[in-house]
């Protein structure tokens, strides 16, 4: 692909889809097309740049992109089925939410399905508060949940929640392995608690086992119904199928999503304990929340298949091994750079770096897609910047600069003018060698 067929694509997204995504990905050197998408790389067609993948579109990729056995699903599935009816019964739904209570922890045996992992959220919080009759939904500073209506409202983010605001009314925020804090906020009203075993997006922040426990032991002496968002955590990511497994605590809730469709075709499920009183609220009302994407015959298809090849690769297992080789690694790199990085966290393949700056992690994201890396600042939001080290370090420590470093919008415009700079050399140096 030329540079001027790449500009007319840049220049028809910007104009009907996002002209501001454009430019934090320009900024960061993500402005890339994905082509020969395989295992852990995509290939950007204008450059020739082999990208290795480590975002993999929030872990939405467990089992590699264009993964050949996935594919060879779907060109099956499509041979017979389609979609099918949302509301009739499928021998497809019935395969994988059996599949599903085979692998779940404890009892986790009735499942509700979903079209992606926000609508997961949605059913998980729809399912708690219908169930118990409360209003009442404490979840964590930083938390992740999606952008639809319930779990919008119960993301820890400013950044998110400000633009819709106000939204859902009876939500709590504390500090995530707070177990004090938890105590604090409950309430009689309280309907349920909700957390990432591992939050993602904060920062990858690990859950304490303790605190896990905690929480368990809370709920059942309240009788308040325990929710784990697995959307990123699960499908073996972290070492486990699913995050809860490592410290033996089993939620009444369980939402997972996103690598269940294997990168191929999007499906969400909703994982809930045999007990009354979820199991009676569903029965009273089996359309307490409908979906017409979420568990179609094509997406419970390819999601057998996924699970099935995540078991029969031994995935979760992988993960761990070359988890620990890839956070020691880092370790190394951080004791070698104290005045870097803060400190490294994960667990499995879910690893994050902190950084002493807040900028220094756009601009080490940027650093790394200009080597080919794609990996994502915490945020999701691609914000990007690209300081020289010697330079921005010293002029962190001058007063009110450091807060113009942190700032998404000034990162965005100085880098999208460095990025115009280059490209200018670039075009330059390009038009005397071809005049050589």
């Amino acid at each position: 692909m030329s540079q001027n067929e790449k500009k007319h694509i840049v220049q028809v997204f910007s104009r009907h889809i996002n002209s501001g995504q454009v430019k934090y990905l320009k900024a960061g050197h993500l402005d890339v097309l994905e082509t020969q998408r395989q295992s852990v790389r995509f290939i950007d067609p204008v450059s020739g740049r082999v990208m290795i993948d480590c975002f993999t579109s929030a872990g939405c990729f467990n089992v590699g992109r264009g993964n050949p056995v996935i594919k060879k699903a779907m060109a099956e599935a499509l041979e017979t089925l389609d979609m099918g009816t949302s509301t009739l019964i499928s021998v497809h739904k019935i395969a994988l939410a059996e599949r599903l209570a085979s692998i779940a922890p404890a009892d986790l045996n009735k499942v509700l399905f979903a079209s992606g992992g926000g609508d997961a959220i949605d059913c998980a919080i729809k399912l708690a508060r219908g169930a118990t009759r409360r209003s009442h939904i404490i979840s964590t500073v930083k938390a992740y949940h999606g952008h639809t209506g319930f779990a919008l409202s119960a993301n820890g983010k400013e950044h998110y929640r400000k633009y819709c605001e106000p939204l859902m009314p009876q939500f709590s925020f504390v500090p995530f392995n707070d177990m004090e804090a938890i105590r604090r906020a409950v309430t009689d009203d309280t309907a349920a608690i909700i957390i990432e075993p591992v939050q993602g997006e904060a920062g990858i922040f690990v859950a304490k086992e303790e605190y896990l426990r905690g929480l368990r032991h809370l709920c059942d002496e309240r009788n308040i119904i325990l929710i784990f968002d697995e959307v990123q955590t699960g499908f073996g990511r972290t070492g486990k199928f699913f995050a809860c497994e490592h410290f033996g605590v089993t939620p009444d809730i369980l939402a997972m999503a996103k690598s269940i469709g294997g990168g191929i075709f999007p499906n969400g499920a909703v994982l809930y304990r045999d007990r009354d009183i979820l199991t009676d609220f569903v029965c009273r009302n089996p359309q307490f929340h409908p979906t017409y994407t979420g568990g179609s015959d094509l997406g419970c298809f390819i999601s057998l298949k996924v699970i099935d090849y995540i078991m029969d690769n031994n995935l979760p297992v992988r993960a761990a091994v070359n988890g620990r080789k890839l956070k020691d690694a880092l370790e190394k790199l951080r004791l070698e750079n104290p005045k870097i990085i803060r400190e490294v966290r994960g667990i499995g393949m879910m690893v994050g770096i902190e950084y002493i700056h807040e900028f220094l992690g756009p601009m080490m994201s940027d650093a790394l897609a200009k080597n080919g890396i794609f990996a994502a600042y915490s945020g999701n939001a691609p914000q990007v910047m690209r300081f020289m080290l010697p330079i921005a370090l010293p002029a962190a420590k001058i007063p009110g600069v450091l807060k113009l470093l942190n700032s998404e919008r000034v990162q965005t415009v100085v880098f999208n003018w460095i990025r115009s700079v280059e490209d200018f050399f670039s075009r330059f140096n390009r038009k005397q060698r071809s005049s050589i």
